[in-house]
């Protein structure tokens, strides 16, 4: 079986370097991985003491950010090497503070497992919730390095719990411990005969608490909103923004919106300028505008999102009519906003949580949104009460981070 992945590995990379030639996402992908080992040997000496994380994209980055700050402190000493798999998350993150070093991580074969760990010769290694690459877990554990599976999800459709599944099934043995968010989780890991599991939970509210204690001030958001009730769009996708501009074009209330668009192609951000009727102007276009006379923004640029969310009243988050589902719903909660999002949510369980606990509303149709924003743009008591749930429920989550950290002390210190 070893045999025959290693086989598909080899010609997925052929295939990804035909499709780069017409696929500008595949061509970032193929382009940033030529010269990683160049890279590597011109930063990475054999006298370096080295840790390395991996995230599969930008929101398992964000996910275990709050363990590499904290490991970054606890090791002084050593340098930090953080992976990614996807260029969306290593675009938008390759210029990070944290890491000493953040590069793509080489496709799994044989060959380029044993160089990378050759050339990194980390003493401690994270994979951040899932990604399992069964050359560079098998010369980890080769190589006896203590490696740790850092929140966690596990779940019965994975190949691991499969009748042909045991090729993978071998990779877990290389993980020293790990670290889960939920009780399923744990269970399955145990089926499989594991019990170096722990339920430390989901970084993420880790991550998002911390958000509070930094500067979320915006001059230009204070000036567009004026101390009027603004609804937050964050992360919409088409199918979200036809209803939402529906109810924008219909509302007669006294609301602004704030539209960030999960594409930022400057087409895309056109045709939804132009399907407004009310007043809008572009984040591109708010220099020497009067903020404060119109009545939608869209935020035609990345990384001022989280910050924006302070400002909500009232959060939309998107994503929630595609595969698999809605986006990151913990950053606005933490604000204490209430939420809405469309029906595709189960996959994600602080959604589903929040949804049962009804700090956010899942709606699934025009009228649906209508309602629920209605409801709570009419309401104010509703809406701090379902903000109270959202806060409320990311405070009484954190502390994984701790969990995790306590236990690597006791191992490795």
């Amino acid at each position: 079986m070893f045999f025959l992945y290693n086989i598909l590995v080899h010609f997925a990379g052929f295939l990804l370097k035909i499709s780069a030639v017409f696929n500008p996402k595949m061509k970032l992908f193929v382009e940033g991985r030529k010269n990683i080992f160049e890279t590597l040997k011109h930063n990475i000496s054999t006298n370096d003491k080295t840790i390395w994380f991996h995230a599969a994209s930008l929101g398992e980055f964000e996910q275990g950010l709050p363990v590499v700050e904290k490991i970054k402190i606890k090791f002084p000493s050593h340098k930090i090497i953080v992976t990614f798999f996807s260029p969306s998350g290593f675009e938008v993150r390759k210029n990070n503070s944290v890491a000493d070093l953040t590069i793509y991580l080489p496709l799994d074969t044989k060959e380029n497992a044993k160089l990378f760990l050759e050339l990194t010769h980390p003493e401690l290694v994270f994979f951040i919730k899932y990604e399992y690459w069964p050359n560079y877990l098998n010369e980890l554990k080769k190589q006896k390095t203590k490696t740790y599976l850092i929140s966690g999800i596990l779940r019965e459709n994975q190949v691991f719990f499969k009748w042909y599944g045991g090729f993978y099934r071998n990779c877990l043995q290389t993980f020293e411990h790990f670290f889960v968010q939920n009780e399923s989780s744990k269970k399955l890991l145990q089926s499989l005969g594991y019990q170096n599991v722990k339920i430390s939970g989901d970084t993420r509210f880790d991550r998002v608490v911390s958000i509070l204690e930094r500067d979320n001030s915006l001059g230009f958001i204070e000036e567009f909103k004026k101390n009027t009730t603004t609804i937050v769009i964050g992360s919409s996708w088409p199918k979200d923004e036809e209803l939402l501009v529906n109810f924008i074009n219909q509302s007669s209330e006294n609301v602004k919106f704030i539209i960030a668009p999960h594409n930022i192609k400057s087409e895309q951000i056109q045709e939804l300028k132009k399907s407004i009727s009310k007043s809008v102007i572009l984040f591109s276009e708010k220099d020497s505008k009067k903020l404060n006379e119109y009545a939608v923004l869209i935020i035609d640029t990345i990384g001022i999102l989280t910050k924006i969310y302070s400002y909500a009243d009232i959060a939309y988050i998107g994503g929630g009519y595609g595969n698999p589902g809605v986006h990151n719903i913990l950053e606005p909660a933490t604000f204490g906003i209430p939420i809405v999002i469309g029906p595709n949510y189960t996959h994600f369980a602080e959604a589903t949580a929040l949804v049962g606990l009804e700090g956010c509303v899942s709606i699934s149709s025009q009228n649906e949104l209508n309602n629920a924003f209605s409801n709570l743009i009419l309401n104010r008591d509703i809406r701090h009460e379902k903000g109270h749930i959202c806060s409320t429920f990311v405070q009484m989550n954190k502390g994984a981070t701790a969990v995790i950290l306590k236990h690597i002390e006791n191992d490795h210190l």
